[in-house]
């Protein structure tokens, strides 16, 4: 026998092997009869056996063909936020910072405790820009103290410039990481953004630092936000893996449907002919 045949023979007993509702497919009809008429005990057919071979048959596409939905439709992109307060982003250029490497001298440190007392006089009145301006003052006199970037910082915000605000309080946490009202000013800039996770995790910090009404104030506000895109992001991480699983089996199922299809095609092309003895089979 053609040792090519003895080849596909041995794959499509593979495949009955594999997957024995092979026998059932009408084509196949006169090599089940043959086998039956040698004794062999052919595995009862099954309704879903006959359905996924018929569509085999036939070309249609079985479940493993269907597209998988994209990641837009498994889960919506949009969020139900409270952004009551969030603000246009600043963009104004970066405010003066001191060099940390500065010694600070004694008649320096006195002189930024008075432009800092000047600014507090300004923010009382409501004089906002002054007091921006007396409080860069010092920091240029004192730039290795946290809380006058803390301080600024904190009027940033009351100016609504959250972007300002931050860099204020990064540069103040720079020089004390314990800073409560470093964490504090930048959990309020941040939540101004609408960044709520980022805004949640500095205002959890401060509140184990300093609490105070405001902040308990702001996280009622920023929480809430917050635990809805981790929920958010938990359901979509969840729904990708399965749809990478899903995405995996259907891939599984194709190779396996077109191996059948592969075996069916040898045998209407009469490549595999009959059973043969084993010493047939040899092709020596």
């Amino acid at each position: 026998m053609d040792a090519a045949k003895v080849t596909d023979l041995k794959h499509f007993v593979d495949q009955c092997k594999t997957n024995p509702s092979i026998i059932h497919t009408p084509s196949l009809a006169f090599f089940k009869t043959y086998l039956q008429s040698l004794g062999a005990r052919v595995p009862p057919e099954t309704k879903s056996e006959k359905g996924d071979f018929d569509m085999a048959d036939s070309g249609e596409y079985s479940d493993s063909k269907r597209p998988i939905e994209d990641d837009d439709e498994i889960v919506e992109s949009d969020i139900d936020l409270d952004n009551t307060d969030v603000v246009e982003p600043d963009n104004d250029p970066p405010q003066k910072m001191g060099d940390p490497a500065v010694e600070v001298t004694e008649e320096m440190w006195d002189a930024a405790q008075s432009e800092k007392s000047k600014a507090m006089d300004a923010i009382s009145e409501g004089k906002l820009e002054e007091a921006i301006d007396h409080i860069t003052e010092a920091i240029m006199l004192n730039p290795t103290s946290a809380i006058l970037y803390a301080t600024r910082g904190s009027v940033f915000v009351k100016l609504k410039k959250p972007h300002a605000a931050i860099r204020d309080a990064d540069a103040a946490l720079a020089i004390n990481p314990d800073s409560a009202k470093g964490y504090k000013v930048r959990g309020i800039a941040r939540a101004m953004l609408g960044q709520w996770e980022q805004a949640a995790t500095d205002l959890r910090e401060v509140s184990k630092l300093d609490y105070d009404d405001e902040i308990g104030s702001m996280l009622k506000k920023v929480e809430p936000n917050a635990h809805k895109i981790e929920e958010h992001r938990r359901k979509y991480e969840r729904l990708q893996k399965e749809r990478e699983l899903k995405k995996a089996e259907n891939e599984r199922k194709q190779r396996a449907e077109a191996q059948e299809r592969e075996a069916i095609s040898a045998l209407k092309e009469g490549q595999v002919i009959g059973i043969h003895s084993a010493k047939e089979l040899d092709p020596n």
